[in-house]
This record gives C-alpha cells, structure tokens and sequence, in this order.
C-alpha cells in the first residue's frame, strides 16, 4: 500500500518500517519551538521534570513575538525568562531586538526549518512549515517541555486528505483567499485531526508565500497539519536559506486518502470570513455595506514582502479613510528591510498608516490595535473569535492584503475592484 507524504516523513523519524494512520507513535523532532506566552510554561515544566540541558541546542528555538516589543510589565517578565533559558543553555539561535520577527515567518525566512523536517511548536499555527514540505503540527506546552529533554514526542498518524486545486486564479485572488474558500466549503471542524495536502495544477504556480499562508491555517479547519509536495519553486527558496541538509517527499500514487476535495480555483473571488469563525466565508460580490475602523495588514498569516507590496501597489497615491486606523505590520526584519529599500515603507506613510514592528501584537488581542466596543476591522490575520482582537462587542473580518488595503481607502469592507 502506498504512502503519503505526511505518513513518509513520520516514518523516516522513528524506527518503524510500517507506518499507516491510527498509529500512535515516538518520532524524533527536528525543531523544537516556544514563544514568549507558551515557552515560559514549558520552561517550567522542563526544570520540574529535573531538566537540565535540551537535547540539542541547534533544534530548540525560542522566539519572543507576541508581546515584544514588550507592552508592559508582565510581558517583560515572559520574555525575561525566555531571555535567561537562551542564556543558560547556550541556545545557537537566538533572537532579540532589531533580530525579532514573528515565528512562522522568521524560521523559514531564516532557513531554520526546511522540507522533510518534523517541526512541533507550542502554537497552533506551526503548521505554517507544511508548505515547505514538512510536516509541522502544534502542541501544548508540557509536550514542548518534553520534547525539550527528550528530542522525541509522541503522535498519532493522522488521515489523510487531498484538495486539488486546479485552474487559473481571478485577479487579485491570492493562497488567503484560496483558504478562506476550502475552509468555508468544509468547515471549522472538515478536517478534524487530518492532514489536508494540498495539489493540483494551480500549486505550481503559487509562490512560496501563497502556501505558506495556505498551511498557516489548516488548523481553522481543525487539520493536525498542512502539507505541500516540493517543487521547483520550493527548492529556489530554500537552495538560499537552508543551514543544513533536507530531503523532499512526495506522495506515493496509491496512497489512501480519507476523502479528496476537487476545487476549481477559476470560479473562487476574493474572500471575506465574517465572524465569529474562519469558516463563515463570503464571495466579495455578497459582503454588502460594510462600515469599518481599522484595517490590520500583517501577521504570520499575510505579512511578507509579497503582501506587502500588494497592499502597496493599491495605497500607492492613496490615503486610509479619515475614520480608519490602518496599521501596517511587517513579519519581521528582513521583510521590514525589504519594504524599505522599495519604498513601500513611504507609500504606507503617505496613506496615514502606522507602521509598527515585527509583532504579533494585535492578532491575538495583544496590543497594536486594540478593538472598543462597537468597532469593526478587517485583518489578514487568521482568526475572527469574539473578543479576538479587543472588546468581545468588536468584529473582525478577515481577507486578504487587497481586500484589506481597498477596505482601508473606501472605509468599507471592499475589494481592489471598487477602487
């Protein structure tokens, strides 16, 4: 019986010749990740269990991105024990200040994990790493601790599920509009702990930060994971990054799949999920009049480069509406970097944005765009909950950078062609 690629990778991490769905087993992790809301606990978890050096202080990575730069006290306190563990273990990576970006954006852009890999982090959206061809899934903090001592930790073989996108894609529909679709269509439990891999024509001509949006949110539809089978366009972007050696597997013909979805991406136009969940998904033709207070552009979801030049080419000459706060948020240094030497930081400037820091800040109701009571904001962030983003009266409505960027300028919920 044929493998797929998710049930390929586990098995080459522990030392079983058969590997099938259903199976609980040890496999060895490639990457251990914390941030500074879940690390602090599994670094307390790690010293109860009489821890005293992680496995290997190459594969555990720590990267404070909530709350930094920090907004008050007891966030400092967060990522002061982060700071101190780094220390003490002598971790290789580390990541401070002008250095810090937002997680699942930084450790691919860095090369810090690559195709073939078995990545767990204490954060929902590591799965964010599937689109590189690894097999990246969230976990608790006590597993982090665990995994922090050990290198291993236990899994169960998830199902299987094939979306094949075929077609060519609508103007301005991107990998978030793509995503939001298929979790509209399934539901915030269609893929409850499968893996949703992701193939079909229209793949080949997605870049990489179209994908990794795409696996970003594969857990808003309750997937253990999101995969990708490497490519070309996967290879070109790793070949610059990579600071070790991966391996690209793919999906054997006969593998069984628990269900397969056929998408033509021909007939999808840019999406808008209204609250309260991901799932609630709307055509931009069907939004309506919708008033709106601010629009967040960023995220480990929408904020590279890529994005950011896409909500640039729409404000460039333009302006936010007086009555919309539009805050911009690079996902991390280099993309900031980047989005200097373009210009694009100017053109947000010149359309009255506020552009802040690599954070994730205001996606999890941190701060850097807090929500009152009453308002309303589109995000390219990945999760619309009540009280997501501040007050739990407020509304998000998440979309992509154009639909986001148009939304900023007409002060309403709109995509790029109403401008």
């Amino acid at each position: 019986m044929g493998m797929t690629i998710t049930e390929k990778i586990l098995r080459e991490h522990t030392e079983l010749k058969e590997l099938h769905s259903g199976m609980l087993i040890n496999a060895r992790v490639d990457v251990a990740l914390g941030n500074d809301i879940t690390a602090p606990f599994a670094i307390e978890e790690f010293r109860k269990a009489g821890g005293t050096a992680v496995f290997d202080r190459d594969r555990v990575i720590l990267v404070p991105d909530h709350f930094t730069p920090n907004k008050d006290i007891q966030s400092a306190a967060q990522c002061k024990v982060l700071r101190d563990f780094v220390n003490e273990q002598n971790l290789t990576h580390s990541f401070e200040g002008g250095t810090v970006g937002i997680e699942h954006a930084l450790l691919p852009e860095q090369g810090l994990v690559l195709p073939g890999d078995l990545v767990i982090g204490a954060d929902s959206h590591t799965c964010t790493y599937g689109a590189l061809g690894a097999y990246a899934t969230g976990v608790g903090s006590t597993d982090l601790a665990a995994v922090m001592l050990t290198g291993e930790a236990w899994f169960k073989v998830p199902e299987s599920m094939k979306i094949v996108l075929h077609g060519s894609l609508r103007r301005w529909v991107s990998g978030k509009d793509l995503i939001l679709y298929i979790i509209g269509r399934i539901g915030v439990d269609g893929a409850r702990y499968r893996a949703m891999e992701f193939t079909g024509d229209t793949i080949a001509r997605l870049g990489m930060a179209d994908r990794f949006t795409m696996a970003n949110m594969v857990i808003e539809a309750g997937a253990k994971n999101g995969i990708f089978i490497p490519d070309a366009v996967t290879e070109a972007y790793v070949r610059e990054r990579a600071r070790r050696k991966w391996r690209f597997y793919d999906s054997d013909p006969d593998a069984v799949y628990a269900s397969i979805l056929d998408v033509d991406v021909s007939r999808i136009e840019p999406q808008v999920a209204f609250p309260p969940l991901p799932s609630n998904t709307r055509g931009i033709s069907e939004v309506g009049e919708i008033r709106i207070d601010q629009v967040v552009i960023g995220s480990c979801t929408n904020g590279r480069i890529e994005d950011l030049r896409i909500a640039a080419g729409l404000l460039k000459g333009r302006e936010a509406a007086p009555h919309v706060r539009l805050i911009i948020i690079p996902a991390t240094p280099g993309v900031y970097r980047a989005a200097l030497q373009e210009g694009l930081l100017e053109i947000f400037l010149n359309a009255k944005a506020v552009i802040s820091p690599p954070t994730c800040g205001p996606c999890l109701g941190g701060y850097m765009g807090i929500l009152a009571d009453g308002e309303r904001a589109v995000a390219t962030t990945n999760r619309n909950f009540i009280g997501r983003m501040g007050h739990p009266g407020s509304e998000v409505y998440l979309a992509s950078p154009a639909v986001a960027a148009a939304s900023a300028i007409l002060g309403r919920i709109a995509g790029p062609d109403s401008l």
